[in-house]
């Protein structure tokens, strides 16, 4: 946890949306391989950590300042949600594929934008690249912050 709670802080916002997308799709398929395993349990478990996430990603959405881009996020978000009830209630993966499905164009969206970032970052003088601590070294360049609220 504390790896990943560095991890998380040192991150900037596109590589934290790129994390969530990653780790919803990760639970998504292992709640398909819990359901050919017949394992219930964990069926439910990783359905609901993927559901979490998506939940996470619809309630951050800036509706007033991301236009149509959220709004269509918003619709896509929910539609996944309910579709995503399915999983449990038929015990069927053919759910989770699909929401897989909408769910790996909008992670390799953002993939590409945090190696945008990347690039830039790695373009930029010492003086300004961040430290260890994954603040930045300068006194002139702010830290990068995401805010999420539940």
């Amino acid at each position: 946890m504390a790896y990943l709670s560095q991890e998380l802080a040192s991150a900037s916002p596109a590589k934290r949306v790129l994390m969530l997308y990653t780790r919803a799709i990760g639970a998504l398929h292992d709640a398909i391989r819990a359901i050919e395993a017949g394992d219930i349990q964990r069926r439910w478990s990783a359905n609901s950590q993927a559901v979490k996430v998506i939940e996470a990603l619809w309630i951050t959405l800036d509706m007033d300042r991301g236009g149509e881009i959220a709004a269509n996020l918003d619709r896509l978000y929910g539609f996944m949600l309910n579709h995503l009830l399915a999983v449990d209630i038929h015990n069927d993966p053919k759910p989770a594929k699909d929401v897989i499905a909408l769910l790996e164009p909008l992670r390799q969206s953002w993939q590409e934008l945090a190696d945008r970032e990347g690039d830039t970052a790695a373009a930029t003088s010492p003086d300004s690249a961040p430290s260890a601590s994954g603040t930045p070294d300068s006194a002139d360049a702010p830290p990068t912050r995401i805010i999420v609220s539940a």
